[in-house]
């Protein structure tokens, strides 16, 4: 039988009294607490009774304990470093600023005697208690006790020898692999790979520099350094990477690819290792793919209503070409994904060449390009066409050949999905033609051709709305007494201080009719096909981004950094 609790029982009748629960509600919860062993913010959320923030604000006040905001604070890492991050776990706490002897922390649950009694403990100090959301100090653990803390620890760590041979211009593989095992490069590394799939990373870059090496994440499109360790650690950790990978360690002269498949906190991690020499040593950027976060759904990407119907419609086509175009970086083999993943079916024999595989999916047969052995695009595509494909899809048509074979096999009863390097879907024409296609082959083959960008959003915890000035109202098309308000981010700790978190695609759908086969036919030049393809109902890239900047998605000048003025 559980222990009573005066405190709690007084908590959950001032519940009742003030009317944000039932008796009923009261009775269902605490079954559901004594079930789970879970606290009152998580039961009462996730019966969507009350939000975890209106339950902390709740509890605080019955307790006389402050409410705290985790967003609006930039925490000292002299700080962080008064509490061991074992202890921020167990306990669910983190530490916010110390004043003379009194070190306050960040509680979900107050009422912890035992975590204050042991926190007194490790830091010597007295402790007063604030409360937040059980989420909001996960996501303050998270960030604050990262990669960038574990740097010093590791390089006191290093043992003298591994030191003097980092810097000897003549080590050996014995010294090289000695020293990338040692027990603390292995646990800095881990926390280096640890942090970028937290904070949801696309590439982590090692960079050697003349006096250090720094070490930076790609996040939603932008690199931010965490560190900057000292440059013994640089053969230490390129050498550990590379042996992760199945690279030769001793090769630092060309450049090398490599691999690593591995489990990060109960998740499924590729890590793409590539390699490069530089005048300081070598640089190393690892790809991060997350397959337990991607969701490849065509509704998730971020289209429009009027261009996700129109591209379930011609993706339903039992043959022709659609092209997903962009820059790189823009998206398109997630889109791709996304296509393949609403076209599979058992009834449907798909089949891909890419370069590389990115994410394998069930029940499609899927192959990467091999250019050492003469698996080209072109040869993949050859041989598919044995292979008895309703659908095919090729990861990028970089040349006439594939163009060819691409544009052939959709004009022979395939369903044929690609991607091509253009600024938007109408210069795909032109490029294809430019090529060598004959025109007659692109007009009669392509079924529709999908332009997209990324574009970060605005993070939601620190989202604010404003009036904006008269020059952006001028730029979205709206009149200044339109009362529009537009919205941005302010700046928190949960965004990393840049008011974005995530990212999404603007698109715009080209799809081939009467009038645009016959201006391909006749060579037009891009923008006549652009205007044409507007007249015909395609929203441009731009006008698909204000309205995002409209709906308070993402912001104006978000827009402006991705989408050239004449786009």
């Amino acid at each position: 039988m559980a222990l009573k609790n005066p405190v709690m029982d007084k908590i959950y009748s001032e519940l009742v009294s003030e009317g944000f629960l039932t008796e009923e509600q009261l009775v269902a919860v605490r079954n559901k607490q004594e079930e789970t062993g879970e606290s009152l913010a998580h039961v009462l959320a996730e019966e969507k009774l009350l939000t975890e923030e209106q339950v902390a604000e709740f509890i605080g006040n019955q307790l006389g304990v402050p409410h705290i905001d985790l967003t609006g604070y930039g925490i000292d890492p002299e700080v962080i470093r008064l509490v061991p991050e074992g202890v921020a776990r167990r306990y669910k706490i983190i530490p916010l600023f110390k004043i003379e002897d009194t070190l306050s922390i960040v509680m979900a649950n107050p009422l912890d005697v035992f975590a204050l009694d042991d926190i007194r403990y490790q830091v010597g100090c007295e402790v007063e208690p604030l409360i937040s959301t059980e989420s909001s100090i996960k996501t303050a653990i998270d960030h604050y006790y990262g990669a960038s803390y574990k740097i010093d620890e590791v390089s006191q760590n290093i043992d003298e020898i591994a030191k003097e041979a980092m810097l000897s211009e003549r080590i050996n593989l014995d010294d090289l692999e000695a020293a990338a095992s040692q027990p603390p490069v292995v646990k800095l590394v881990n926390e280096i790979i640890l942090q970028a799939v937290r904070d949801k990373a696309s590439d982590i870059h090692i960079e050697p520099k003349k006096e250090g090496l720094g070490i930076r994440y790609r996040i939603d499109g932008f690199l931010h350094r965490i560190s900057s360790p000292p440059k013994q650690l640089l053969l230490p950790i390129v050498s550990r990477m590379k042996i992760m990978a199945g690279m030769d360690i001793m090769e630092r002269r060309i450049p090398q690819d490599g691999r690593v498949e591995t489990q990060v906190s109960g998740k499924d991690i590729d890590l793409r290792v590539s390699s490069y020499p530089t005048i300081y040593g070598e640089k190393l950027v690892l790809r991060v793919l997350d397959k337990s976060s991607m969701s490849f759904a065509l509704p998730h990407l971020g289209l429009s209503d009027e261009n996700l119907n129109k591209l379930q419609s011609i993706v339903k086509s039992p043959y022709g070409i659609i092209l997903v175009v962009g820059p790189t970086g823009s998206g398109k083999s997630s889109t791709l994904y996304a296509v393949l993943s609403e076209l599979n079916a058992l009834d449907k024999n798909i089949i891909t060449i890419e370069d590389p595989v990115e994410y394998q999916m069930e029940n499609i047969i899927q192959a990467q390009v091999n250019y050492k052995v003469g698996m080209t695009f072109a040869a993949g595509l050859r041989s598919i066409l044995r292979q008895d494909p309703d659908i095919i899809m090729v990861g990028e048509i970089r040349d006439k050949e594939t163009a060819e074979l691409a544009i052939r096999s959709s004009l022979t009863g395939h369903l044929v999905l690609s991607t091509l390097h253009t600024n938007d879907s109408a210069g795909a024409i032109t490029r294809l033609i430019d090529m060598g296609i004959e025109p007659f082959l692109v007009a009669s083959s392509i079924l529709g051709i999908l332009g997209q960008r990324l574009v970060r959003t605005i993070c939601v915890k620190c989202k604010e709305s404003y009036a904006p000035p008269e020059k952006a109202l001028e730029e979205l098309g709206v009149s200044k007494d339109s009362g529009l308000m537009l919205h941005k981010g302010k700046r928190c700790p949960v965004c990393k201080k840049t008011g974005f978190k995530g990212r999404t695609g603007i698109f715009e759908l080209l799809l081939m009719n009467d009038q645009l086969r016959e201006l391909t036919i006749n060579k037009r030049p891009t923008a006549e096909l652009k205007a044409a393809a507007i007249a015909s109902g395609m929203k441009p890239l731009r006008e698909d981004g204000f309205d995002k900047v409209k709906k308070g998605i993402t912001t104006l000048e978000e827009v402006l950094r991705v989408v050239r003025l004449k786009e």
